[in-house]
């Protein structure tokens, strides 16, 4: 078995303060910035400016929206949400890609499209523009290094890179905050591109095409963080690792000659469902199973702190309609979760 499942749970309360504070954080600083790109937009004419200043605002609503998630995803479980509360989380974070996608990317794209064809306002003030994009991209850049340290910390823990890492982490909000600040200072990149090329050139074409590409940005970043919310939302099943041990504990205890099928979902963050059905020995009296059952369950508990909610059921292995249903799921009996 890995060792990481443990580590990354074994500091949940302190993870899941990290993250809010990694998403204040960068709150305060797009409010700012918002603030900033929106001044110097309509003292410049820029449209590439106008875009930056709604990229922010879209970072800005994102993040608030992550806050919220955050604050409900940790209310325990009651009776009307017998698993708890933990895909909150997730269903934030897709409306906040669908608040990149709106807010930033659509109005982005609109400016571009009408500086280029309309050939857009004469540019004034150009210091102004440079100076915020400066002063942007080093607080930007403040916050993209927060969110990396916290990434680069789990990811640690975990023995992942850092693609394997965004691909499979169950946590949503650091990695929508560090793909929007790893977005916004690709975006200050384009826009001081695009002001300096209208500067140099005296054609707006080069800002309408940076504000183009910057709505193309964003609606990238938009699709990314939605079909991982998607996934997360659907039901998808805990990290391939942590399934693989679990099948390897299983099948190493004395009571069970063979785990028939393995099922498990995401609840949350750092929270997993799990149904085990099993074929127990035949020598086991109903007593010896009931007490097996309960030293098992307390076992993976133990063993795999990510687990929340956890049932096994005992189950003939050459029930023919069992099997099906498992063939049809995995392809093969279980086969590609042996070590």
């Amino acid at each position: 078995m890995e060792p990481s499942h443990r580590l990354k749970t074994a500091d949940h309360g302190s993870d899941g303060g990290e993250s809010t504070l990694t998403v204040i954080v960068a709150l305060a600083i797009n409010l700012l910035i918002a603030a900033m790109k929106m001044v110097a937009g309509l003292l410049t004419g820029s449209a590439a400016m106008l875009a930056e200043a709604a990229h922010s605002v879209a970072d800005s609503t994102t993040e608030g929206l992550l806050l919220a998630a955050l604050r409900h995803s940790e209310r325990p479980a009651d009776r009307r949400h017998p698993f708890g509360y933990g895909k909150v989380r997730y269903f934030w974070s897709l409306i906040a890609a669908v608040s990149i996608f709106v807010t930033g990317a659509l109005f982005s794209v609109y400016e571009g499209v009408r500086t280029i064809f309309s050939g857009g306002e004469e540019q004034t003030l150009a210091w102004v523009a440079f100076l915020v994009l400066a002063l942007s991209f080093v607080m930007e850049g403040t916050s993209w290094i927060r969110a990396v340290h916290q990434i680069r910390r789990e990811r640690h823990a975990e023995s992942q890179s850092l693609i394997e890492y965004l691909r499979t982490t169950d946590d949503p909000t650091v990695k929508t905050v560090f793909f929007e600040d790893t977005a916004a200072l690709v975006g200050l990149l384009l826009a001081f591109a695009g002001v300096g090329l209208h500067l140099l050139t005296g054609s707006a074409l080069w800002d309408g095409l940076a504000s183009l590409l910057i709505g193309v940005l964003l609606g990238v970043v938009a699709y990314l963080l939605g079909r991982t919310n998607m996934r997360l939302l659907i039901g998808q099943q805990a990290d391939r690792r942590l399934v693989r041990a679990i099948y390897a504990q299983l099948t190493a205890k004395p009571e069970v000659e063979q785990v028939v099928d393995l099922l498990t979902m995401l609840t949350g963050t750092d929270k997993v469902l799990l149904c085990a059905r099993v074929d127990f020995a035949n020598s086991l009296s109903t007593d010896e199973l009931e007490h097996a059952c309960v030293r098992i369950d307390g076992e993976l508990r133990h063993e795999f702190t990510d687990l929340d909610e956890i049932f096994l059921e005992p189950v003939p292995r050459t029930d023919p309609s069992l099997r099906a249903r498992v063939i049809d799921r995995y392809g093969a009996v279980l086969d590609d979760l042996r070590p």
